[in-house]
């Protein structure tokens, strides 16, 4: 069984080898994680409290249906993976498919049925800097609560063994809807944006599956084709690395095939939870442009700064650091393209305590 990665930080990895197929790889991850799979779907108040009983719902069934057929018509693999973590795990496989899907469904649930402030289930905040003396993403991993204790690491390897990934996961979820990177040399961590109601397609292809389709990227053309060529349901802000040409850029995604990219450089760039490029009707999000004012008093051209702005609390009502009590840092990775590395800190990253450090190539 596994063991939760709990809030004194320890991390468990897992490597599953070359699995045959995704059903395989998903059974495999299912069973080594079922306790802590099991865990957070008894815990995550999203999926009890807004999830589970709209999918019981007449309205719920028309979205449910159209989002299962249009990802996994275009992503078989992954389907059968999520299917596989399900039956791994002994989870109902419609508590893996809303966890999977909860960003491509919350939008549809009545508001009479949910404060919108309670939807927060994770907030991200990410540093990127291409220097001639630096070259990192560092990244703030901000999760609901309930993820607390409930991530793990997924290593697996390609049938034919050419090529192999390693995925921050959380629990019950398809590696990865936070960050990770493959043997190619590419690599990435993700924010959540939001964009206005009617911005979003209802029944398209959902992020989740998007990002688990970055782990395969041959090279970082081969990401930006793999993450803007979907047709998606709701926007992603990704933050894609090449480390052998040492180059890292950050794309904003849109329903109607929609996006915009920005090349890191010297300059550090900030992103939070709002575009910042890609025009688009957008929902103010009052702890994201908070944070967004707070990065700007300062200049994290370095990973000594880069990780004392992540660890940065000064604003008391919407820190960068977040603990609790709806938001939670549950880790910090950076990711070095010169060193080729990628470390995951636990705790307040000023503190450097890192419980975790990953040879990218």
């Amino acid at each position: 069984m596994g063991s939760a990665a709990g809030a004194a930080g320890e991390l468990d990895v897992f490597d599953a080898g070359r699995c045959c197929g995704g059903y395989a790889l998903g059974v495999a991850v299912g069973q080594r994680f079922g306790e802590v799979i099991r865990s957070r779907m008894s815990r995550d108040l999203v999926l009890r409290q807004q999830l589970l009983p709209f999918a019981s719902t007449a309205q719920a069934e028309p979205l449910l249906a159209a989002l299962r057929a249009a990802n996994s018509a275009r992503y078989p693999r992954y389907w059968d993976e999520l299917v596989g973590t399900a039956d791994g795990s002994g989870v109902p496989l419609l508590h893996v498919i809303l966890v999977n899907f909860r960003k491509e469904i919350l939008p549809f649930i009545p508001k009479e049925d949910h404060d919108r402030e309670e939807e927060a289930d994770d907030d991200c905040s990410d540093v990127l800097v291409v220097s001639e003396s630096t070259a990192i993403a560092a990244h703030n991993e901000d999760a609901n609560v309930a993820l607390l204790g409930h991530t793990y690491v997924v290593k697996a390897t390609s049938p034919d063994g050419s090529s192999s990934f390693t995925a921050y996961t959380y629990a019950g979820e398809l590696p990865s809807c936070a960050f990770g990177f493959n043997s190619n040399g590419v690599a990435f961590t993700l924010d959540s944006v939001p964009p206005a109601h009617g911005e979003i397609v209802a029944g398209a292809i959902a992020r989740n599956f998007v990002s688990r389709d970055l782990l395969e990227a041959r090279s970082l053309d081969d990401a930006m084709h793999r993450i803007c060529s979907p047709d998606i349901s709701v926007g992603h802000s990704y933050n894609l690395m090449d480390v052998r040409s040492r180059r890292i850029v950050n794309v904003e995604t849109a329903s109607g095939n929609r996006f915009a990219v920005r090349e890191a450089g010297a300059a550090p760039f900030f992103h939070a939870n709002m575009y910042r490029h890609l025009q688009i009707k957008q929902v103010q999000d009052e702890n994201s442009m908070s944070r967004e004012r707070r990065a700007a008093q300062c200049s994290p051209d370095s990973k000594e700064k880069a990780l004392s702005l992540l660890g940065d609390t000064a604003d008391v009502k919407y820190p960068i650091f977040m603990s609790g009590p709806t938001l939670y840092t549950l880790c910090t990775v950076l990711v070095d393209l010169d060193e080729e590395t990628m470390t995951i800190y636990k705790g307040n990253p000023m503190n450097r305590d890192a419980v975790r450090v990953f040879r990218m190539l």
